[in-house]
């Protein structure tokens, strides 16, 4: 059986990947020696669902019900802007800027994670939490290194980065490559049908 690693995501224009671009060449300035994966700008997206292993026989259900959930709701802007870590400042994992939504962002995600799991996705643990992740902090970052990002998270103020409307919602492809993932779209479901 063939299976693809893939995920459910929100695009994010060219001038807003540039921006992040930005972003992280200065954290990049600050952080310089610091074990931190940076995501190349380009492949930065808003992930909505972390589907993992999708088997090829099921793609087509899994796409016609992606665009039956996501066409019952209507198109909406986000806002990119601010900067934080997960799970905090002080014991950074990840570091990401901030996406403000109306409401109808948090409506979209749940019935994506609804109808994920009704076809056995299992459903995310965690709350969802909008957010751009610029860069992944190494398990063999020590006591200084989290000093240091906290200290830049500190000194690098990350302001409003753009606006976009959402109209549509991906479904990705993810193939690891020994310099780094590269993201295929393979099917846009519209919002509003």
């Amino acid at each position: 059986m063939s299976v693809i690693r893939a995920f459910i995501a929100v695009n994010l224009t060219q001038d807003i990947q540039h921006r992040l671009d930005e972003v992280i060449g200065a954290y990049k300035n600050h952080l310089a020696g610091v074990p931190i994966r940076w995501v190349p700008a380009t492949n930065i997206h808003l992930t909505l669902k972390f589907l993992g292993d999708v088997s090829l026989t099921n793609l087509e259900i899994l796409t016609k019900i992606l665009q039956t959930e996501v066409a019952s709701h209507r198109p909406f802007e986000i806002s990119v802007g601010g900067s934080g870590a997960f799970p905090s400042p002080r014991r950074p994992r990840v570091i990401w800027v901030g996406v403000e939504a109306p409401l109808e962002l948090s409506t979209v995600q749940s019935g994506i994670e609804n109808a994920m799991a009704h076809i056995g996705y299992a459903r995310e643990e965690r709350e969802f939490s909008p957010h751009l992740t610029l860069g992944r902090v190494s398990r063999n970052a020590d006591s200084q290194d989290t000093r240091l990002i906290s200290k830049a998270l500190d000194t690098v103020k990350v302001g409003f980065l753009g606006a976009t409307c959402v109209q549509e919602v991906f479904l990705y492809r993810s193939d690891l490559q020994p310099s780094g993932a590269i993201y295929t779209p393979i099917f846009s479901a519209m919002l509003g049908g």
